[in-house]
């Protein structure tokens, strides 16, 4: 088994597998980190500013899945903004837990009222 996880007779017209998400999370990511809802998610570890540690339940097969990354808050000129991790914001793929930042415009890692992370494989 390749590690991926199968929906038992659900197949895309085309005849290929469909994947379910591994794990996903929405936590607050400002003063004391909380998680909202999650799933396969034991905990949120707080690095520092902006700086966030996603560590599963269930450990990934291996380190080489995606994730998929939303931040939001209010700036300081009242707008909301918006954060997507670049390759340089992920500090390390584990099969027990993932690090990221989240940064703002700037590419300054920020904390985030509303952050959400999901993981496919």
């Amino acid at each position: 088994m390749s590690g991926n996880i199968n929906f038992d007779g659900w197949i895309n017209d085309d005849g290929s597998e469909n994947y379910k998400c591994r794990a996903w999370v929405n936590f607050n990511g400002t003063g004391t980190v909380a998680v909202r809802a999650s799933g396969n998610v034991s905990s949120i570890t707080d690095n520092g500013t902006g700086d966030y540690t996603v560590n599963f339940t269930n450990a990934m097969p291996d380190a080489n899945y995606p994730c998929s990354f939303m931040g939001q808050g209010l700036s300081s000129n009242g707008w909301w903004r918006t954060g997507q991790p670049g390759a340089s914001s992920v500090n390390g793929f584990t099969t027990g837990a993932l690090r990221f930042q989240t940064p703002n415009s700037s590419w300054a890692a920020t904390d985030t009222d509303i952050a959400t992370l999901t993981i496919f494989r």
